[in-house]
């Protein structure tokens, strides 16, 4: 058995082996974070191999060479994927490669503006998984930041805690994608496979996986902050949907995500008062 090292200090112990691990960061203009999100995956601590995605989504502002610069140094951990044209603006999911490119048992999220702060977070998040074989995916608190400033955050956990700290597919809906956040989210690569259409269109990336994760196990919690999660901040995807048009394009997508759901798994399940917010969010858009 090998000893905890830094991702940064593995150098090629385990290239020999298959990634146990993928994490899969995605990125657009986040020049202002991307180095501390890159750091923070490679400060992680493990006894297995992990290969880092990261997806660029055509940066311009310097955002991919930051990337590159860390490729170059750490050819053996990185399998990027950097795109020339922006695919988001073409009507293509930037989460699609999710479903392809991984190679690892499991999968760790994570995304360009954000950062984790426990270099355990993935050894954790493995040992868990692996000794709660009812849980499809793992998840964690997490220090939610409002533009950027780290003295204005508040820490995101259940609003409820169940007798045993996991939860189903009732608090997957109950919370409208709010239950957890994107880059606490750690699951099995197996549950991900040959997914429907409508997971790889969706108009966001957590929530559909999320909910399809609930159709497969439970999703279990762990009480550590161990991210951090930007909210409002130039580049995040909370400050995107601020602009009236896309926000009306974005609410109109997620009825029809959640209708599609519903027909994929023959149930009804009841997103009524989730329905009713989003209506609510799209007419007061419509009045702007």
């Amino acid at each position: 058995m090998y000893n905890l090292l830094a991702l940064k200090d593995q150098n090629s112990i385990f290239q020999n082996e298959l990634p146990l691990v993928s994490v899969f960061n995605w990125s657009y203009n986040q020049k202002d974070f991307i180095r501390d999100s890159i750091e923070s995956i490679l400060s992680q601590r493990t006894n297995f191999r992990v290969e880092i995605i990261i997806h660029d989504d055509a940066s311009n502002d310097g955002t991919k060479e930051i990337i590159l610069e860390y490729q170059k140094i750490y050819p053996t951990l990185f399998n990027n994927i950097m795109q020339d044209e922006n695919q988001w603006s073409n009507g293509n999911g930037v989460m699609r490669h999710l479903f392809d490119k991984p190679r690892g048992r499991y999968i760790a999220l994570a995304h360009g503006d954000d950062s984790w702060t426990d270099t355990l977070k993935l050894y954790k998040q493995v040992k868990y998984l692996e000794e709660n074989k009812d849980c499809s995916l793992s998840f964690h608190a997490s220090k939610n930041i409002v533009k950027k400033n780290p003295d204005n955050f508040t820490i995101q956990r259940p609003k409820i805690f169940t007798s045993d700290f996991k939860y189903s597919m009732k608090h997957a809906i109950l919370f409208d994608g709010g239950l957890m956040s994107t880059n606490s989210m750690f699951f099995l690569n197996d549950h991900i496979r040959n997914v429907p259409q409508w997971v790889v269109d969706a108009p966001v990336g957590d929530w559909p996986l999320m909910l399809i994760l609930a159709t497969k196990g439970k999703l279990g919690y762990i009480d550590d902050v161990m991210c951090n999660y930007q909210i409002m901040a130039e580049g995040s995807w909370s400050e995107s949907i601020k602009d009236r048009s896309r926000a009306i394009k974005h609410y109109k997508l997620i009825l029809k995500m959640l209708n599609e759901f519903n027909l994929w798994t023959g149930k009804k399940y009841n997103f009524f008062v989730i329905l009713k917010k989003i209506y609510y969010k799209i007419v007061m858009f419509i009045k702007l």
